[in-house]
């Protein structure tokens, strides 16, 4: 052993009588003494090889999840909160990281928890306006149509009134109501203009659908869920299921019935199948308004966009 320090002492004298290579080689040993140093200190600063499984929230209620958080040396936040009256108030709808990853400790899982009661906020005045203009503007103030109700009018697809509940809303009326909640419209109908075709709306998640449907003049139906769907993965699910079918006939106001899945294939095989039957049923209107015109000088009612609101778009 003396022998080998003596051995290593010679070579680092012999070094030393070669300045430059001396140094070079004394400062390439501090840098890697420091990454070394440096990546021990990382790895026990950030408990590299330590691992944390994420609960799952979901129903729980805010405190519970605090108390479930700490156990696991994780950090719970609030990142938003939606009302579903179904549930509790207070409890966890949603968190990410999903339950069930895998993180490191002090990570902050954010959660979206149930109001103890829904948001209220001011209803839009959308009376005088069309149709598609007033839906948009309920729509982005955060409400939707509970029901649109037509009325002989020298103009298709224009809002006349609008009611919450039984309160007729006014330009002059301050009134709010709960988010998410409908407003009833009474939308005026030519004489003569009193059909509409209805859009595809399979794929669709539903608040899309119902937007798509009101836009064509059409009110929402029964509106089923397939078995294992529940209010926290009611979002997910898309329409493979509507009744009437698309690029049919409808009056205006008339209801269509909408099916949700949470199942991919479903909704694909159905959407393939609804398209190959809505280009189908627009090839025979399209012959009927041909025949028509054809026996006619006038062109028919039906040779006309079935929703065209005019000027008032």
């Amino acid at each position: 052993m003396k022998k080998a320090v003596k051995h290593a002492g010679f070579r680092l004298d012999r070094l030393r009588t070669y300045p430059l290579l001396y140094h070079l080689v004394l400062i390439a040993t501090v840098i890697v003494s420091l990454a070394i140093v440096a990546h021990v200190a990382m790895q026990i600063g950030t408990r590299h090889h330590a691992r944390r499984t994420v609960p799952d929230f979901s129903g729980v209620s805010l405190d519970e999840a605090r108390r479930q958080a700490a156990a696991r040396d994780l950090r719970l936040q609030v990142n938003d909160s939606l009302f579903v009256p179904a549930y509790q108030g207070g409890i966890v709808l949603e968190q990410l990281p999903k339950g069930g990853v895998e993180v490191k400790p002090g990570r902050t899982v954010y959660v979206t928890i149930n109001s103890f009661r829904q948001k209220m906020a001011p209803v839009p005045y959308v009376a005088h306006r069309s149709l598609r203009q007033a839906k948009n503007m309920l729509e982005i103030a955060g409400f939707e149509i509970s029901q649109l109700v037509y009325r002989s009018d020298m103009a298709t697809n224009y809002v006349l009134e609008q009611f919450v509940g039984d309160r007729q809303i006014t330009s002059s009326t301050r009134i709010e109501a709960e988010m998410g909640s409908g407003v009833k419209l009474y939308v005026g109908v030519q004489p003569g203009h009193g059909t509409t075709v209805v859009p595809q709306v399979i794929g669709l998640p539903l608040k899309e659908a119902k937007s798509r449907l009101w836009e064509s003049g059409l009110n929402i139906g029964k509106v089923a869920f397939d078995s294992g769907i529940d209010l926290f993965t009611q979002k997910d699910a898309f329409v493979y299921m509507q009744s009437p079918m698309a690029e049919r006939h409808a009056v205006l106001g008339a209801k269509v019935d909408l099916q949700l899945t949470l199942d991919a294939k479903k909704i694909a095989a159905r959407r393939t199948e609804a398209e190959r039957l809505a280009e189908e049923a627009f090839r025979e209107r399209q012959q009927s308004v041909s025949d028509d015109a054809a026996g006619s000088d006038t062109p028919p009612a039906s040779a006309r966009h079935d929703n065209d609101p005019g000027f008032f778009d």
